[in-house]
């Protein structure tokens, strides 16, 4: 099956295509400090590319596969968008992944048998959470509920202060205890100090394993069984945007939100 598959949950823009014979074929775009995510400019941009590097078409493609976050909300707006459009105007399959799950699979993948705490950043001190004993395996998604036998994914999002806590939550959920975790994700380096004050392991700054990989995108999503109707594939912000709470707030005589 060819996939194209992308991530957008962070500020980096990852895709990958993922060839009929297995083959994957990568491009990732990291904004410099105080730039701005290259998700609306390059996505469709990098996605050709790979596609003229393979030496194939739009229209062969068979499915496409979005990460749905938990993360940034801009960016799974623009992800969700873009893989909705492509689809309905390719008229392929599309999928949505866990953007917490491809990241603990790629770091499971390349650290066999530890138990990875996948941590991506919220903003405002808070951080989205989802643990994976050793063993998951990930691609055995229930379809009922899109759910995966071991995986505990934090309700809602995790204040930085609290994640020296996480092990004992994720072992109150039902993970083994002893394990040694291993963090991974731009939310692990925003709080590495917390976790590792809590006895989690974080992985070296420069690690790859922070980064979320899009060719687990496309594994993932090529294993995700029959694929159901655009519509379905929804954004996971775990919590209410910014400017839906900015139009909750009261006004003030001035006319500004308090």
């Amino acid at each position: 099956m060819i996939v194209l598959g992308f991530d957008t949950a962070t500020q980096a823009t990852a895709v990958a295509l993922r060839l009929a014979g297995g083959e994957t074929l990568r491009a990732r775009d990291d904004p410099a400090a105080g730039e701005h995510p290259g998700h609306a400019t390059r996505l469709l941009e990098m996605a050709g590319e790979l596609l003229a590097q393979a030496g194939i078409g739009w229209s062969e493609l068979q499915r496409i596969a979005v990460g749905v976050g938990p993360g940034r909300f801009t960016g799974l707006r623009v992800g969700i968008a873009t893989a909705r459009g492509l689809a309905q105007s390719l008229d392929v399959e599309l999928v949505g992944v866990s953007s917490l799950r491809a990241l603990a699979f790629a770091g499971a993948r390349r650290e066999p048998g530890r138990a990875i705490l996948a941590v991506i950043d919220g903003r405002r001190q808070e951080a989205f959470v989802a643990a994976y004993p050793p063993g998951v395996d990930f691609t055995r998604v229930r379809d009922a509920d899109r759910s995966l036998a071991g995986e505990i994914e934090l309700a809602g999002a995790v204040r930085g202060e609290r994640l020296g806590d996480v092990l004992a939550e994720v072992e109150r959920r039902g993970a083994p205890p002893g394990e040694r975790w291993l963090a991974v994700g731009d939310g692990a380096l925003c709080f590495a100090k917390e976790l590792a004050r809590g006895g989690v392991e974080v992985a070296a700054p420069d690690s790859h394993l922070h980064a979320i990989d899009a060719a687990a995108i496309c594994e993932l999503g090529a294993a995700a069984g029959p694929a159901g109707a655009g519509r379905q594939v929804l954004p996971d912000y775990r919590r209410t945007p910014d400017a839906a709470l900015a139009r909750e707030r009261p006004l003030t005589a001035g006319g500004a939100a308090r």
